[in-house]
């Protein structure tokens, strides 16, 4: 969840991604990356070691010309930015990351889920730009996803908005069919030997993805009976390979009992492969 306003002084902001293997770090102005920094977050060590390689990812891109520092995290947030429950980092139960942040580097800092930087950053930087309310949805290992209402982030009472892949679905839940989690919960082959097959127009390959692109579009379907988006923008690492799922997703898609929302509804894939950091640092402009 984002915390208060803050002003921020200087001429660069610097955005965070924590992932599941690796925080990216860099220093940004005017939407512009000046300088960028990424190293493997150690995910099975203790909460002070993952916290240093977060610290030292922040430390490798400032300068006197950071106003202050946003982070992106898997997990909750609360409003003093204490992230809770980080996935694939067990010692991360409870960390003021906000607050560490600030100590270290004397800047204002704010922490807020990925996902909900991810849509930020489509927002002020990418796909959204043109739009008032739209879902980026995140399908990757996970499917998670940010709400723009009305130009604002909407994460929620508890940052819980927007996490359609728990939404209960056949026996599982939603990201258990439709992420790259199918791949191996369902065939127990990796998503990226099912991408390269794919590449090769192997056809079980293409079988695979056209069934994930069925179950995506049941997600897609409970997006807009939620939220009646302008747009959906598609990011994560199974969204390049959006064009192997697009016909069968909106074939799906297309069985939607409110035809006029389906007519006027955009899904675009995302471009910009530094998006999330982006969207991080963009947190100072969601005032």
């Amino acid at each position: 969840m984002k915390l208060q306003s803050e002003t921020v002084s200087g001429e660069a902001l610097i955005g965070v991604d924590m992932g599941a293997t690796n925080v990216r770090a860099a220093r940004i102005s005017r939407g512009r990356l000046q300088q960028f920094f990424t190293a493997s977050v150690p995910s099975q060590g203790s909460e002070k070691e993952i916290l240093d390689c977060v610290l030292s990812a922040v430390e490798s891109v400032m300068n006197d010309q950071v106003g202050g520092v946003g982070c992106g995290v898997p997990g909750v947030v609360d409003e003093k930015g204490v992230v809770y429950d980080v996935i694939n980092a067990p010692a991360w139960k409870e960390v003021a990351l906000a607050d560490a942040l600030q100590k270290r580097f004397g800047r204002p800092a704010l922490v807020n889920n990925d996902a909900n930087c991810f849509a930020l950053g489509e927002k002020h930087f990418g796909k959204g730009r043109d739009c008032s309310s739209f879902v980026a949805l995140s399908v990757g290992t996970g499917l998670g996803a940010g709400l723009i209402v009305h130009d604002r982030l909407y994460s929620g009472a508890h940052c819980g908005a927007g996490e359609f892949g728990m939404i209960p679905y056949r026996d599982q839940v939603l990201e258990y069919f439709a992420s790259g989690q199918l791949f191996e919960n369902v065939y127990g082959i990796a998503g990226t030997e099912v991408f390269e097959k794919a590449l090769q127009d192997d056809s079980r390959a293409l079988r695979l993805y056209e069934e994930l692109g069925e179950h995506l579009a049941e997600a897609i379907k409970i997006v807009l009976l939620a939220f009646d988006p302008e747009m959906i923008v598609l990011g994560g690492s199974v969204s390049k390979a959006y064009r192997f799922f697009e016909d069968s997703l909106w074939n799906r898609v297309r069985d939607f009992p409110y035809q006029r929302a389906v007519d006027q509804l955009r899904i675009e894939v995302s471009e910009d492969e530094h998006i999330a950091v982006k969207g991080a640092a963009a947190l100072f402009f969601d005032g």
